[in-house]
């Protein structure tokens, strides 16, 4: 019984002292005060930088590198145009070339009735690529090279040989109306401005306000191809050479070939380049009346 007595008192003691303990580290744990957070200065937003895209080194899949330009007014023009009101200058010189219907071979009747089945002049064989469009800015002037070039042509590093030569000419372009897809080559600049760079290179709208603020001139072959009216808007943007996809698009031309072929799409003779005679008589034969002009004016 003593015994029994004895380990309860020391039960009931050990109790009390571990009752004390937790009642101790209780009274001692402090709660945790949070430090002062300093928040952190805003950085002010830097002005956006243009950076041009980048030029595939590889045959590529088109739109890879160069993003779709949509909704653009797109105008009718020919190499031999006269100047008229709504155009005001003559297309028998383009911008880097002065003797521009001369080496295409002749006029380039945009009448429908004069061209043939595989959209070249039916008056002659081409010895450039009916395949042109226009597009409004021009890498060069009377002075030389343009001081932006260097940093908004996206191959001019590529193609720079010296000053006052230019880095544009010959550039293909893909060119979507409702569904289908032409491709064609940036042989002169307009429609009205040459110095839109943010338009051509960037993702600025055109600042011609003319013509609907027409943003792109296409030839008649294109124009055929398309089944395009002047005036309606079409899509476009840049493309690699080896991105082209065969078409009559590479039918005429110097040096035209299927891009990876060694056997040319079509053989054929040039002609020679034609006597200024012979270009006048072209021009005369050709009918031109107003409502050509009204028709198919750029």
């Amino acid at each position: 019984m003593a015994a029994t007595v004895t380990k309860l008192a020391c039960l009931c003691i050990l109790g009390l002292n571990l009752s004390l303990v937790n009642a101790d580290n209780s009274v001692a744990a402090k709660p945790r005060v949070p430090l002062p957070v300093t928040p952190k200065p805003k950085r002010a937003k830097r002005p956006p930088v243009y950076t041009p895209p980048q030029v595939s080194q590889t045959r590529s899949v088109p739109g890879r590198f160069f993003p779709w330009k949509r909704d653009i007014t797109a105008t009718i023009f020919w190499i031999g145009e006269e100047p008229t009101a709504k155009n005001p200058t003559p297309n028998h010189a383009s911008s880097w070339d002065q003797n521009w219907e001369a080496n295409y071979g002749g006029f380039d009747n945009p009448e429908p009735r004069a061209r043939a089945r595989d959209y070249r002049p039916l008056a002659f064989v081409p010895r450039l690529n009916p395949f042109y469009v226009a597009l409004p800015y021009n890498d060069i002037d009377r002075s030389g090279t343009k001081s932006e070039a260097s940093r908004v042509v996206p191959w001019f590093q590529k193609r720079f040989k010296k000053k006052g030569w230019t880095t544009l000419k010959g550039q293909w372009l893909a060119i979507k109306f409702r569904g289908k897809t032409c491709y064609a080559q940036w042989e002169d600049c307009g429609p009205f401005v040459t110095d839109d760079w943010p338009y051509v290179f960037g993702n600025a709208r055109p600042k011609n306000r003319a013509n609907k603020q027409a943003g792109i001139d296409v030839s008649p072959a294109v124009r055929d191809y398309l089944k395009l009216k002047s005036g309606e808007k079409v899509s476009w943007k840049f493309v690699s050479a080896s991105s082209v996809r065969r078409g009559p698009w590479k039918y005429y031309g110097q040096g035209k070939s299927t891009g990876g072929s060694r056997r040319p799409l079509r053989s054929y003779t040039p002609l020679p380049k034609p006597t200024i005679e012979e270009l006048y008589e072209q021009r005369k034969r050709a009918t031109r009346s107003t409502a050509t002009k009204r028709t198919y004016g750029g």
